[in-house]
């Protein structure tokens, strides 16, 4: 078995498909129509944009009567079909394209058609193997591939309003993320991202719960044909990251930027603002309008919070707050705990 390395535009794969030179293996690919609108609107706007995508693998043989040579897609037909769809206007890109919304391929700027029709598509070519050896090779590709964690299974699994809002939002904030070493590249990579801002919305959407999987698939599938409420959340996420990068840049590499932390300090800001539903009573403590009310008190005393987290201090006035970032992060009861102590710092309340 012989593997090369290969690039062939959009053009050339158009004409290869035209002419019956390249075909679709069906003991390797499953039926074409499965992605939905979302997923090829997404692949094509990754395509429009310049962003890399996965190669695709075809196999070469001779064909013996014809003594011509057959190709065959043995893995990367939605990918093809959703271009020769796209080329053939049939259908336009969502909103999960901020550029291009709403066009199909002939909307486009004639040098943007131009562009797209010459795109190199990676293509690593097999040759002289039978169909055992490409089994046998796409088995030992695939025994290197870490398991899906649950963020990554969601991604897969739905392709709605919700996803891509989500996406949206992680492209946003992948720099603020990493530069407040709040997540690292290889978590990002692992779509902890994702995660965080689920995370967020769950507690917009409920008050402060312990997270489950099910939990997150709910939100996930619930607001996969529509999300209402994508104006309304996505304000009080950006706004709320505006004011990590405007007011608390001083903090970047201190313990108050720990994923969980964050959590906890953006639902401790939204409740000083407008309130988390159903938690009055377990906080303990009213809306005031406002995510602080003097920024120097506020940042004065976050940092008490993030110096006893990081000494791990459980002798001073801030135990139960440690107690409460070191435990179980995602359960109800140290949540609460957490942003009980971070919306009273926020206000100048904690006696430091």
């Amino acid at each position: 078995m012989k593997l090369d390395n290969n690039t062939y535009s959009v053009a050339e794969l158009r004409d290869m498909l035209n002419r019956k030179d390249l075909v679709v293996n069906k003991s390797y690919q499953r039926g074409a129509g499965l992605w939905p609108s979302s997923a090829r609107s997404y692949f094509i706007d990754t395509m429009l944009t310049g962003f890399p995508f996965p190669k695709l693998y075809f196999s070469e043989s001779l064909d013996r009567s014809s003594r011509k040579v057959v190709r065959e897609i043995v893995d990367g037909q939605q990918r093809i079909t959703s271009i020769i769809d796209f080329i053939n206007n049939k259908f336009s890109l969502t909103s999960v394209s901020r550029q291009y919304t709403g066009m199909s391929f002939s909307d486009l700027p004639e040098e943007t058609q131009l562009g797209f029709l010459s795109n190199p598509v990676p293509v690593d070519v097999i040759r002289n193997a039978t169909k055992g050896d490409i089994l046998e090779m796409f088995r030992r590709m695939n025994a290197y591939t870490l398991p899906l964690n649950e963020a990554e299974k969601r991604h897969a699994q739905f392709h709605g309003d919700f996803k891509w809002f989500v996406n949206r939002l992680t492209d946003e904030f992948s720099a603020t993320f990493v530069g407040f070493n709040i997540l690292t590249n290889r978590q990002i990579v692992r779509m902890a991202d994702a995660e965080l801002i689920t995370e967020m919305v769950l507690s917009l959407e409920k008050g402060l719960v312990s997270t489950s999987p099910k939990l997150l698939n709910d939100l996930y599938a619930g607001s996969d044909e529509a999300f209402l409420k994508e104006a309304e959340y996505g304000q009080l996420i950006r706004e709320f990251f505006e004011f990590l990068a405007q007011q608390l840049t001083d903090f970047k590499d201190s313990y108050l930027m720990k994923a969980y932390t964050i959590h906890a300090l953006f639902c401790a800001c939204i409740h000083n603002k407008v309130g988390l539903p159903d938690v009055d009573n377990e906080i303990a403590l009213a809306p005031i309008g406002r995510y602080y009310t003097d920024i120097d008190a506020a940042r004065e005393q976050l940092r008490a919070l993030s110096l006893a987290h990081e000494s791990h201090d459980l002798e001073g006035s801030f135990k139960d707050y440690v107690l409460a970032v070191e435990g179980a992060t995602t359960r109800k009861p140290s949540r609460i705990k957490r942003v009980q102590f971070l919306a009273k710092a926020l206000r100048g309340e904690l006696a430091v």
